[in-house]
């Protein structure tokens, strides 16, 4: 009898799921050299790997799901890898932006994009306009972005705007924010097994709930985002109060 593939599987209907998730794609690197392959075969792996994700994300209800894809600090990385990345990105919108758009997937840039090549800035502004209207699932994938210079540029936006001291609050520095308008993340997904949030959303997630799990991210399949999801279920958020 032929093995039932993840697609076929009943996955048992999750009670409440997490309207908006990160992740923090981590591992291509190590899943590559355990396999004596170049860095760029992990990083190509770990791009064929979002397509899945976003298929199981959309079936078990994620509305709005945040990707971590090129930290800010990855410039410092070996010329060639970076340039293996941003080709891998330009590669990915040349060959997925059309299908993404018809499945109704929006896709919105988090992150400085001026660094960026030219053709690369307007491949994705281009990806920007066409899925605006989409509301299947929300794709923010966050590209040459940290946390902290997003919330400099966002004090720095708040200075620009002039806006009084005595009327700055949370609720301005997020509609300041490279995500304002959208919730802040439930739950945050780390894989490789690091117990680091590496500059990620550290603003938006504050009360976040955290799941690391040591699958590489090219490994990390359907099944492993069903634990995740599972596993946030069993949380209580408390947001700072007591325990029920």
């Amino acid at each position: 009898m032929p093995a039932q593939s993840q697609d076929d599987q009943q996955y048992p209907p999750l009670e409440e799921v997490p309207q908006h998730v990160g992740i923090i794609m981590d591992g291509n690197g190590r899943w590559a050299r355990a396999r004596n392959l170049p860095r760029s075969a992990g990083h190509r792996a770990g791009t064929e790997n979002l397509r899945r994700v976003l298929r199981a994300a959309v079936e078990f209800g994620v509305q709005i799901l945040t990707i971590y894809a090129f930290s800010t600090e990855n410039w410092s990385r070996p010329e060639g890898e970076v340039h293996a990345l941003l080709t891998i990105l330009e590669g990915v919108i040349d060959r997925e932006l059309q299908e993404l758009h018809e499945e109704g997937v929006q896709l919105r840039h988090v992150g400085r994009i001026e660094r960026l090549p030219e053709k690369l800035q307007q491949k994705i502004r281009q990806a920007i306009e066409l899925t605006q209207n989409n509301e299947q699932l929300l794709l923010n994938v966050a590209f040459d972005y940290v946390g902290r210079s997003e919330i400099v540029d966002a004090i720095r936006r708040i200075i620009i705007d002039r806006i009084p001291p005595d009327q700055v609050n949370e609720d301005t520095v997020s509609r300041y924010l490279y995500t304002a308008g959208l919730p802040d993340p439930d739950l945050i997904i780390r894989t490789s097994g690091e117990m680091r949030i590496s500059n990620f959303l550290i603003w938006q997630g504050a009360y976040a709930e955290y799941y690391i799990t040591p699958a590489m991210w090219p490994d990390f399949d359907k099944d492993e985002l069903y634990k995740a999801l599972k596993a946030y279920k069993q949380r209580e958020r408390r947001f700072g109060l007591v325990p029920r």
